[in-house]
């Protein structure tokens, strides 16, 4: 089958750091259900590993960890899908991945793709979403508005209403948990960005303010009439910007990080008695968790919510065909910063 894949670390402008190759198509077994791959898209963890992680010896890694498809076969033990079957998905960080034709992957962390979206559309959701949905419904405790909170939430003024700070809320994560806050809770969405282009696209996504995270965002955030806040998400940067996140938190507040920043002084945490929350979605997959099958429950309410025109997919770029070369222009746009949404691939090139 066809893949892309790489055998040595190299930078992204090297040709040889992503390469079209043919590897031997997998066997679904157990809880397993083998994928035809139709659709990716590519997210900051691609080029982490592929710059970090290397391959065995004399072999190829394949990496990628977003995809959606057709189900072509299914393990002995597999019950929540069926030959035929339309997926989406994250996949699992400790196994092979979806840049490729065909990928074996445990039906627990495997939803059913939304029936409005294309596969490049889906395929741009799976990691950003469950990312987004266990950071502020997992991890921080956002809570849930019911409808009758909904109701009520137009007449209520912004005083009574929980507020959050996402930083860096244009990119992948961003975007759906932007949507993910209007559409499940009342809170007050402040995000950050710098680009005009990024500033339209948070507001058409739902935020209520967008502030400048190239300026200290305590003065940013004085600018909204928001004073101080009970939620701050870090999505990166997280060490530039640690003070001052400190200082907008209201006492009691909570921070919720998806970065790797070297180092953090957790004391500077204590005087307001702010809690610390990280998110790592591949948590439940890598270490076999008991409550690994959430993910497939959250990615099919999310479908259902898709489908009924609550959120929207959150592809901004298109790159054709799934190609070594489209791939390296896709981790390139990555690194330099210049994407705002998922960056997505469909379809392999009839020419390998």
């Amino acid at each position: 089958m066809k893949a892309i894949g790489y055998q040595d670390n190299l930078p992204i402008n090297n040709e040889m750091a992503l390469q079209d190759i043919t590897i031997d198509k997998p066997v679904a077994s157990g809880r397993d259900i083998l994928v035809e791959v139709k659709a990716i898209s590519v997210n900051p963890v691609d080029y982490k590993i592929r710059e970090a992680r290397p391959a065995a010896e004399g072999e190829f890694a394949v990496i990628g960890w977003d995809a959606a498809g057709v189900v072509t076969a299914i393990g002995e033990d597999v019950s929540l899908f069926s030959v035929g079957d339309r997926v989406y998905y994250a996949g699992d960080l400790t196994r092979s991945g979806s840049n490729a034709e065909y990928q074996l992957v445990d039906e627990r962390i495997v939803g059913r793709m939304p029936e409005s979206l294309s596969f490049s559309e889906a395929a741009a959701l799976p990691l950003t979403t469950i990312t987004a949905w266990e950071m502020l419904f997992d991890r921080l405790q956002v809570p849930v508005a019911t409808s009758e909170d909904a109701n009520e939430n137009s007449a209520q003024q912004t005083e009574s209403r929980p507020t959050i700070l996402v930083v860096g809320a244009a990119g992948g994560v961003g975007s759906i948990m932007t949507q993910l806050l209007k559409t499940r809770t009342q809170a007050v969405i402040i995000g950050t960005a710098s680009r005009d282009e990024s500033v339209k696209w948070l507001k058409t996504l739902g935020a209520d303010y967008v502030i400048n995270h190239h300026n200290p965002l305590s003065d940013e955030l004085k600018k909204t009439g928001i004073a101080e806040i009970d939620y701050v998400v870090s999505l990166n940067n997280t060490e530039e910007h640690y003070a001052e996140i400190i200082k907008c938190l209201k006492p009691q507040g909570k921070l919720g990080l998806i970065d790797d920043p070297k180092a953090l002084d957790i004391n500077a945490l204590k005087p307001k008695s702010l809690s610390l929350h990280w998110e790592f979605m591949f948590a439940r997959s890598m270490f076999n968790t008991p409550d690994m099958i959430e993910q497939h429950h959250l990615l099919n309410q999310v479908a259902t919510m898709i489908d009924a025109g609550k959120l929207k997919t959150t592809v901004a770029h298109e790159l054709e065909a799934i190609t070594a070369n489209n791939l390296r222009r896709a981790h390139q746009m990555l690194e330099n910063r210049e994407a705002h949404g998922k960056i997505v691939l469909e379809g392999w090139s009839v020419q390998y």
